[in-house]
């Protein structure tokens, strides 16, 4: 009983409470991030042939001189830099739109807008795929042929296969991020309106100098985490397409030839190399995004 006692005044102690509590998210780190990250740089310096390894040095870097990474690469860019500029003035004009006074449903406006996040994206690339398929008769071939446009082929060439990722990136994550905006919308004090208002600034006025500003720290975190996601898609692609080969790897992002390496062509040392490119693309994008906007090395 004396033992037990001691434990359970240890366990409840003020000092040992606060490591008991983040003790799981550390395991967490160390066992799925840290132990992950330190394998994967490990495993870019060899060769791996199932349980046995041998150390080629640099020979898997070879692959950031390939012409399928440069093109995944532009093609992950070239997403992550259009998404973020969809998914940022979107996403604020309807959170504000929800969040003024004089709109009326805001409940169900806010519901259907948000039921597409929790949507699977197997359901989503497939739906999507069926819009978008090559028969007359498809989604999207009716709305082109009501303006007189003969069918198109969307999946088959870069423009029409970038408009159909757009989209689908705009039906699954604007309820997210508009929520983010909404939060960070209802933190504004309504006296800086009023006072505004009182003073004579007109909503755009108000919107510039007071909710735009305001907004700064949500926008930051709506910013880094649409760099990643953008960079990371994968998923949506391989879905629309059925697989994980698009018509010229037109739709083939970093993630996509990351898994192409590692799980279709069983050449985990080369993936771990593009794994590992990845990271620090990511890493430096977002290091830059924040010291600009002012929060890396804000403390120095």
């Amino acid at each position: 009983m004396k033992k037990k006692s001691v434990f359970k005044k240890f366990l409840y102690s003020q000092k040992v409470a606060p490591y008991v509590f983040i003790a799981p998210f550390v395991v967490t780190f160390l066992v799925f991030f840290a132990y992950s990250i330190c394998s994967m740089i490990i495993m870019s310096f060899q060769k791996v042939a199932g349980a046995n390894t041998t150390f080629v040095g640099l020979d898997n870097y070879k692959i950031l001189s390939n012409a399928v990474f440069i093109k995944s690469l532009k093609n992950s860019i070239f997403y992550t830099i259009v998404t973020c500029l969809l998914m940022i003035p979107i996403p604020m004009v309807l959170a504000a739109m929800l969040n003024s006074k004089h709109m009326r449903g805001k409940a169900a406006f806010r519901s259907i807008l948000f039921i597409p996040a929790l949507t699977s994206v197997v359901v989503a690339g497939v739906v999507f795929r069926l819009m978008f398929g090559e028969l007359e008769g498809s989604f999207m071939n009716q709305v082109v042929g009501a303006f007189g446009m003969e069918p198109l082929i969307w999946l088959r060439k870069p423009t029409t296969v970038w408009i159909a990722l757009f989209l689908l990136c705009l039906w699954r994550w604007t309820g997210v991020n508009m929520m983010y905006y909404l939060s960070g919308l209802q933190q504004i004090p309504e006296d800086l309106y009023e006072s505004a208002s009182i003073d004579g600034a007109t909503s755009m006025q108000q919107l510039r100098y007071i909710t735009i500003p305001l907004l700064k720290p949500t926008t930051i975190y709506v910013l880094t985490i649409s760099i990643f996601g953008g960079m990371a898609m994968f998923s949506e692609s391989y879905m629309l397409f059925n697989g994980n080969k698009s018509p010229n790897n037109v739709g083939t992002t970093l993630v996509g030839l990351l898994y192409r390496m590692g799980f279709e062509q069983n050449n985990l040392g080369i993936a771990s190399a593009i794994g590992v490119t990845f990271l620090v693309i990511v890493l430096v994008i977002n290091m830059i995004q924040l010291k600009v906007n002012g929060t890396f090395g804000k403390g120095e």
